[in-house]
């Protein structure tokens, strides 16, 4: 993997940093393919750029993951993949905190809270939408939502880590988009946790 951010992902970031070159969409997509025909990802429950909401994070008690909705992909894609990775991780792994698949190639949404038809394991070894949590005392975490449109259906089963998602991808991806979402932990709600921890 690359250590240098390429050049053409740069423009689509929030305060392009090192750790983005750590990015899904950083190795799996290319000029040609992000923001192809126009494919973009956007959600109604912020703007790229801007704070997530606590009822998205660890700070509050039944939190769910953020609805989402992107637009239609160049003609023949054959299924949409979303990653979600913490560009401000610790270490050579970026804190993945969703990877979701098996959704049509076309036009569509998740709900607020909605489960996938596939997902597969965060960071923590569940499958489902892990809750930002990062220390109390750090800046803004920024959480970026990659969106891919593949040439292929995958077969890759649910509870599949995002390292066999992201190797079933290569070689497959016609088009891909990014939304980036910050948060800073609320003061007194830092976890036992560590969410920089990665079991891939």
């Amino acid at each position: 993997m690359s250590a240098e951010l390429p050049d053409w992902l740069t423009p689509a970031l929030v305060k392009p940093h090192a750790g983005h070159a750590k990015l899904t969409v950083a190795r799996l997509a290319d000029r040609r393919t992000l923001g192809r025909g126009g494919f973009s990802l956007k959600s109604p429950a912020f703007e790229n750029g801007e704070a997530l909401d606590p009822c998205f994070t660890a700070d509050e008690e039944d939190a769910v993951a953020p609805p989402l909705e992107w637009s239609a992909p160049p003609p023949g894609s054959q299924e949409i993949v979303l990653l979600v990775e913490d560009a401000d991780t610790n270490g050579d792994n970026l804190t993945c905190h969703w990877s979701v698949w098996g959704l049509p190639g076309q036009k569509g949404m998740l709900l607020e809270g909605e489960t996938p038809p596939r997902v597969g394991k965060n960071s923590k070894r569940n499958s489902e939408w892990q809750l930002p949590a990062p220390p109390e005392d750090d800046a803004p975490h920024q959480y970026v939502f990659q969106i891919f449109a593949l040439d292929l259906p995958l077969t890759l089963m649910p509870g599949a880590s995002s390292a066999e998602l992201i190797k079933s991808m290569e070689g497959h991806v016609v088009a891909a988009a990014v939304l980036t979402g910050t948060y800073k932990r609320e003061e007194g709600d830092d976890e036992e946790w560590d969410e920089d921890d990665d079991f891939e």
